[in-house]
């Protein structure tokens, strides 16, 4: 990792600093104002009073209800909280107001120091259709598009059509992937732009669209820029984010395992070419969508801290929210384009409240344990992990589902890969569903691992949802053989006092059931080496691990395995490299009796579309009565900012209307019964 070009400390930029967000963004400003001697103030809803960020303060103060509307993006508010604690200071994070320019200005009018670009970046670069007008007036290369709004669905599709498909269809105040669709057709051009135009109105407050070409092939590269209020500017590098899902990202990187240093450098100079046609000072993004033969176009710049950028203070070692500080404080950049080198490789994965077995849909609740790998630095790997939450802590239905930004940086790409996939397979999360096993899936992808990326790697790769990680033949016999030595172990605790020394030799029967399907095993050896028969074949491997531990390694021959080990009825769960399955352990007549459990059904059993979420309601797209197709669209479910289609699993009549629009509704929640078949009523 880059020693820290940001370590020569001065008198603080700012004596007390507000931070006008919650969670880890709020969490990692702070870390960086404790630093420069900056006293610290959190603001928090009613929701949060326990949250991390409001205990990591030295004050807080309430600020309204729990719904962001009511609390976090209410500019009165905030100004109020900073006339009481005296901040002179203001850090927005990413999200809530870090982009609303009428939230700069009223601090201004206050005499309150907005840290982040001056009020006409904002307005120019929050547009879509006047930033892409910019950028071109600039010499900035655009993707082909309409540059004027879209009034309705008829002229979406005509736009489309004359663009030529696929398109993509945006919100123009839009970001994190809402208010955005792709049409590859005049269907879905028209039912995009009507969804994308609600989803803008309920997550922005402005529904504009307008719509551009889709590139194929695409990547997601973004250039983070620097720039202070002198004239100087610098370009930090690159990062990949095309790993995305529903075009929100999920795993980011730097540099791009894409780019070469001539296109590295277009893209950097262009970056600040267009920051210097709009006055920018502060961190900001520019973001790219790359072809498959480095022709590179703007889609966006950001005007604010992004989320993903620890990785690029991983290998350039410079703490860019200092950097915001000192630039808002009126300092010129102490760094120069020539100061600036990449060293190494940095991987960023996002922690979601989700779960990646249900179509990702989000999730809620108490987190009952959180136990991150420690963050460290040390023999070229460091693991960093910005979390905004802590064991206990609630995750709710009003704010967006990231619970954690797990990143690991390496000398090599590959390296820092394996640290990740260690990282991601040793972190300990219960009380929620989450998406650990798909990001250590993806991590273990050979796709992923040679670099092969495109924003449609999810898609290509996962096409009927994430049903996680198979193991193959061998890895599937080591983990039934571990299975039987935990069992072994685990029984031997029980019978003897000392259950520390284990026999060289147990020569214990048992079966081992997984998926419904049994293995017989007889452990043989658990000294040195583990010895195990499974169906008769002998597996030797290691096995570290003792009775009570929640994580085990399990190595054999080129396998190696980090696996968390909860204890279940009749056996163990076992999670890790995208796995998440039960062992059952015991005898042979056992094993044929649970082939004789009935299974249970979920939700309705079929018979009504459930709420796979908590969540409003906000549309239902069918009456009672009406004939629906398998696929069709039923009713829509906002969550977390987002909204999520719900469709019909078969092809039947709506019996019943249970759950009108408006409604709260837990998981589970019936929304409509359907008939007997497709023709009962």
């Amino acid at each position: 990792m880059n020693d820290s070009v940001s370590d020569t400390l001065t008198s603080p930029p700012f004596k007390k600093v507000l931070v006008a967000n919650r969670g880890e963004i709020a969490c990692r400003v702070f870390r960086t104002a404790r630093r420069l001697g900056m006293k610290t103030v959190a603001v928090y809803s009613e929701a949060d009073a326990r949250a991390l960020h409001v205990q990591e303060a030295d004050e807080a103060v309430l600020i309204g209800p729990a719904p962001a509307t009511e609390s976090y993006l209410v500019i009165e508010k905030i100004i109020e909280a900073c006339k009481s604690t005296g901040a002179d200071a203001v850090h927005p994070g990413y999200g809530f107001l870090s982009e609303r320019a009428a939230f700069a200005e009223a601090l201004a009018a206050e005499s309150i120091a907005f840290v982040g670009p001056p009020v006409g970046a904002i307005e120019s670069m929050g547009d879509k259709i006047t930033s892409k007008d910019i950028a071109e007036k600039a010499g900035v290369s655009t993707v082909p598009g309409e540059p004027g709004l879209i009034e309705d669905a008829d002229t979406a599709v005509t736009v489309s059509t004359r663009i030529g498909y696929p398109v993509m269809i945006k919100a123009s105040a839009g970001g994190g992937g809402k208010g955005m669709r792709i049409a590859w057709n005049d269907v879905e051009a028209r039912e995009g732009f009507d969804r994308a135009r609600s989803e803008a109105a309920s997550s922005f407050g402005d529904d504009r669209i307008f719509i551009e070409k889709f590139v194929t092939e695409p990547r997601h590269i973004e250039i983070q820029v620097l720039c202070d209020t002198h004239g100087n500017g610098i370009y930090l590098g690159e990062r990949e984010c095309s790993i995305q899902r529903r075009n929100q990202k999920v795993i980011e990187e730097a540099p791009s395992p894409f780019l070469d240093e001539a296109t590295r450098k277009a893209m950097g100079e262009q970056s600040l070419m267009l920051a210097k046609a709009v006055g920018y000072a502060s961190a900001g993004t520019v973001e790219f969508i790359v072809d498959a033969d480095r022709n590179f176009y703007f889609l966006e710049m950001n005007t604010r801290l992004q989320v993903e950028h620890p990785v690029t203070e991983l290998i350039t070692g410079v703490d860019l929210v200092e950097q915001m500080f000192r630039v808002a404080a009126g300092e010129k950049l102490s760094l120069r384009q020539e100061d600036i080198s990449l060293d190494g490789w940095a991987i960023e994965s996002r922690l979601y409240a989700e779960d990646p077995y249900r179509n990702f849909m989000p999730s809620t609740g108490r987190l009952k344990r959180y136990s991150p790998p420690p963050s460290s630095i040390g023999e070229g790997i460091t693991v960093r992990n910005d979390t905004g939450v802590a064991e206990g802590g609630e995750i709710s239905v009003y704010y967006d589902p990231m619970i954690a930004k797990l990143c690991t940086y390496a000398p090599t790409r590959e390296s820092a890969v394996h640290a990740m996939t260690t990282a991601l397979d040793t972190f300990e999360l219960e009380g929620i569903a989450h998406n650990l096993p798909f990001l250590s899936a993806v991590m273990r992808h050979p796709r992923f691992q040679a670099g092969r990326l495109t924003t449609a790697f999810i898609d290509d790769e996962y096409p009927d949802g994430f049903a996680g990680v198979i193991p193959d033949e061998a890895a599937a016999r080591v983990l039934i053989a571990a299975v039987g030595v935990m069992s072994s172990r685990e029984a031997q605790r029980r019978r003897s006092s000392d259950y520390q020394r284990f026999s060289q030799t147990t020569n214990e029967d048992q079966v081992v059931t997984v998926a419904s399907d049994s293995h017989a095993t007889r452990v043989l050896a658990d000294a040195d080496h583990c010895i195990v028969e499974v169906d008769e074949v002998s597996t030797t491997f290691d096995l570290l691990w003792q009775p009570g531990e929640r994580l085990a390694a399990v190595t054999a021959d080129q396998l190696h395995l980090d696996l968390q080990v909860a204890p279940v009825t009749g056996g163990w769960r076992l999670r890790g490299a995208g796995l998440d399955a039960v062992y059952l352990v015991g005898t042979q007549r056992l094993a044929e009796l649970r082939m004789l459990m009935p299974e249970k059904l979920d939700g309705a059993g079929g018979n009504a579309l459930v709420c796979p979420m908590p969540g409003l309601l906000t549309r239902v797209l069918v009456s009672e009565g009406d004939v629906v197709e398998e696929g069709q669209s039923l009713a829509v479910v906002e969550a977390m900012k987002m909204e999520n289609m719900l469709t019909a699993p078969r092809a039947a009549t709506i019996k019943m209307i249970v759950a009108a629009e408006g409604a709260s509704l837990g998981v589970d929640d019936i929304i409509m019964e359907f008939g007997t078949d497709e023709t009962s009523t």
